[in-house]
């Protein structure tokens, strides 16, 4: 049975911001199969990137992650989730300001509900950060893929400026955090 087969598979979708960002994070996490950009949360059929980046369209950058929970589970995704950006700005992750770049959750069954409201819950309890966490955690709706030149941005473009300055080092840094969860190549280049 290929990976792709395998009975444990499972869905998870987060928005960090820019969706170039997360996919990177969560595809060089082992046990991640596949981490697709696109938007979600809105109320605007199959919309496009530009008309997403107006922040009319209600929806978020986000990136749909494709796990198999025998080799990473929810709640490891979910401290990537919270590890991998500031939860406490809203509607704004560094210089990417607007509600398409909401730090988001989006459940697709209640106990990843719970699991995420329990982990908000305890990172505000523990105040982990200065600001309460400001995170939404809604139920998944319809995922729009995005366009196919914003798939794997960051492996195909890594000299782009964005890429360059802002991706690379929240990855270095990302993978420093989360060797152990790392894929063996993505080991080798940290």
């Amino acid at each position: 049975m290929s990976a792709n087969q395998s009975p444990n598979l499972e869905k998870a979708t987060f928005g960090t911001g820019c969706f170039w960002c997360t996919e990177a994070m969560y595809n060089s996490l082992d046990g991640v199969v596949s981490a697709i950009s696109g938007y979600e949360g809105g109320h605007k059929a199959y919309p496009t990137y530009k008309e997403v980046c107006t922040g009319t369209t209600g929806h978020a950058e986000c990136v749909e992650v494709t796990f198999d929970s025998s080799m990473i589970t929810y709640q490891e995704l979910l401290q990537a989730f919270f590890r991998s950006h500031d939860p406490t700005t809203l509607n704004r992750q560094g210089a990417d300001v607007g509600t398409q770049y909401r730090s988001v959750i989006f459940y697709h069954n209640d106990e990843q509900k719970r699991l995420a409201e329990t982990a908000k819950d305890e990172l505000n309890k523990a105040e982990v950060y200065d600001s309460p966490i400001v995170t939404e955690i809604s139920p998944a709706s319809t995922f729009y893929e995005a366009e196919a030149y914003h798939q794997n941005y960051f492996a195909n473009n890594p000299n782009q400026g964005y890429c360059a300055f802002v991706i690379a080092p929240k990855l270095d840094k990302f993978r420093k955090v989360f060797k152990e969860k790392l894929k063996p190549a993505e080991q080798a280049s940290s």
